[in-house]
């Protein structure tokens, strides 16, 4: 079934002029590195390039699949959700399955085909959560003697340098961001749990108009800090407890992320002194953050004020990462703020920057930062406790 007629695109969050730069920079990649085909399977990419806004590629197989040329890209779907593409996507070369039914791979297979593509490198995102092993085997056996080359980072780095209509989804997110920094210190007592504490977040997130996010709140209270991803439990939260918050507000798929430790009432000393080593290891790493700067710089910057005070083991997270369009379960970018990259920051991109101490012995955690955009003027704070004192509510 072909179908691209009767549309309204009523929920297009782009102009299609700014879809057709995206486009030209795909395909200048394409030809750069001789690929004959791009299957692009991962929701992020299907939005940027597409406009397609659907977060089933984890359930339901979808792609968007064009040549290095101009003619018109194809976008397959299932059958229950072509009106999803008919409300956000440019694409007029739309195609649906029945699931279960019809071969997702076999029609691919026939698409590729149709445009000519028979053998030859084919792009794909190998390492995208909504291509699972199963389905990717399907394909290369759907599509042989054609190769399937991962262009996972090639892609997703295409997303890293926002332009301006991306800032201002990223500017709005960051406003929904800081109504649930507020909301979290108002609703921090004295007995309330942790899934109420989330509650009243999400809440603020939602009542203000954020989409929805791509990882659950992290929040955690007392000894349960040092769990660097933790979900929050039905835990009373005590005086003296340190509660530690990671969520994002979210506009138009565009998210920026919060990260902060909090304290309800005195912590004690030893937290207290844990908070402004971290808070140090915090202000060297994003003091490294300039323009051309390798990104392992940054990383190496934050470790040393650790080491002086003997925790570099307790920094278990990668200093950063970027941040922008996302889909569950993940919101990272391929952008990786982190020793072993030599990838370099350029001004345009938008990134998570923390530090992060977990000592599981003694029971205390602490999580500090939020997102940054690197501009022509710096480095500029959108969202989150960053560099600051510890608030004790």
């Amino acid at each position: 079934m072909t179908s691209g007629g009767g549309r309204t695109q009523s929920f297009a969050a782009f102009p299609r002029e700014e879809h057709d730069g995206r486009m030209a920079r795909a395909r200048a990649l394409m030809r750069e590195q001789k690929f004959a085909c791009c299957i692009v399977m991962a929701p992020e990419n299907l939005f940027y390039l597409g406009g397609y806004e659907s977060w089933v590629s984890v359930n339901s197989p979808q792609a968007l699949i064009f040549t290095a040329d101009e003619t018109d890209p194809t976008l397959i779907l299932r059958n229950v959700d072509l009106s999803l593409a008919l409300e956000t996507s440019w694409v007029r070369d739309i195609r649906t399955y029945h699931l279960h039914t019809e071969n997702f791979a076999a029609r691919v297979a026939g698409i590729l085909k149709e445009k000519g593509i028979r053998e030859g490198r084919v792009a794909i995102e190998l390492q995208s959560y909504a291509l699972p092993y199963a389905l990717g085997s399907e394909l290369t056996a759907a599509l042989a003697p054609v190769e399937l080359i991962d262009a996972t980072v090639l892609l997703g780095d295409l997303r890293l340098a926002k332009s301006l209509r991306e800032m201002q989804y990223i500017e709005e997110a960051a406003r929904f961001t800081d109504l649930g920094l507020a909301a979290a210190r108002q609703a921090l007592k004295p007995g309330v749990t942790e899934i109420a504490l989330a509650a009243a977040i999400e809440g603020a997130l939602r009542h203000a108009g954020s989409d929805y996010w791509a990882i659950p709140t992290e929040l955690a209270s007392g000894r349960r800090t040092p769990g660097g991803h933790a979900a929050p439990r039905g835990k009373p939260i005590e005086p003296g407890d340190l509660v530690h918050i990671e969520f994002a507000g979210v506009s138009n798929r565009y998210h920026t992320t919060a990260l902060q430790t909090l304290a309800l009432g005195d912590p004690g000393p030893r937290a207290r002194e844990l908070y402004e080593i971290g808070l140090q290891s915090l202000r060297a790493g994003i003091a490294a953050v300039k323009p051309g700067a390798p990104v392992s710089a940054a990383e190496e910057a934050s470790l040393l004020p650790l080491r002086r005070h003997g925790l570099e083991h307790a920094a278990m997270m990668r200093f950063g990462y970027g941040i922008g369009i996302a889909y569950p379960p993940i919101w990272l970018e391929t952008l990786q703020i982190s020793r072993g990259f030599d990838r370099r920051f350029e001004v345009g991109m938008v990134f998570v920057l923390h530090s992060c101490l977990e000592l599981v012995e003694e029971g205390i955690g602490i999580i500090q930062g939020g997102t940054y955009a690197l501009t022509n003027s710096g480095l500029r704070m959108l969202v989150g406790a960053g560099d600051a004192p510890l608030v004790i509510v």
